[in-house]
C-alpha cells in the first residue's frame, strides 16, 4: 500500500514557477514508478511526466517540454515537478500517482490532488 500527498500548488501568473511535491508513505517508494497527471475542468485526465523507479528514466507530454522537470528523492520518499514557464492552460489539478510499470495504462495509487492555477 502507497499512500500520496501532494502539496505545493496555487495560483501564480503566466511565466512564473511553481514546484508541486508528492510525499509518499509506505515502504519500498524506490520500487515504483512515479508519475504527475493533471485534469482541467471538463477534460479528461492526462499525463504530464512519469519517471523510472531509480530515477533513470523520464518522459514527458510534448506540451509540457522544455518547462517542466520530474525528479525524485528514493530517501525522502518524495517526487517533485519543477514547473517554469506556466501558461493558462496548464491550469489543473495535478495528482502524483505511482505503478510498478512506469507504462501502465492505470496507475495504482493516486494522490488527492492539488490546484494549480495560471493567471494570464
Amino acid at each position: 500500500q502507497v499512500q500520496l500527498v501532494e502539496s505545493g500548488g496555487g495560483l501564480v501568473q503566466a511565466g512564473g514557477s511553481l514546484r508541486l511535491s508528492c510525499a509518499a508513505s509506505g515502504r519500498a517508494f524506490s520500487k515504483y514508478a512515479m508519475g504527475w497527471f493533471r485534469q482541467a475542468p471538463g477534460k479528461e485526465r492526462n499525463s504530464v511526466a512519469t519517471i523510472s523507479n531509480l530515477g533513470k528514466n523520464t518522459y514527458y507530454a510534448d506540451s509540457v517540454k522544455g518547462r517542466f522537470t520530474i525528479s525524485r528523492d528514493n530517501a525522502k520518499n518524495t517526487v517533485y515537478l519543477q514547473m517554469n514557464s506556466l501558461k493558462p492552460e496548464d491550469t489543473a489539478v495535478y495528482y502524483c500517482a505511482a505503478d510498478r510499470d512506469r507504462w501502465a495504462p492505470e496507475y495504482e495509487y493516486w494522490g488527492q490532488g492539488t490546484q494549480v492555477t495560471v493567471s494570464s
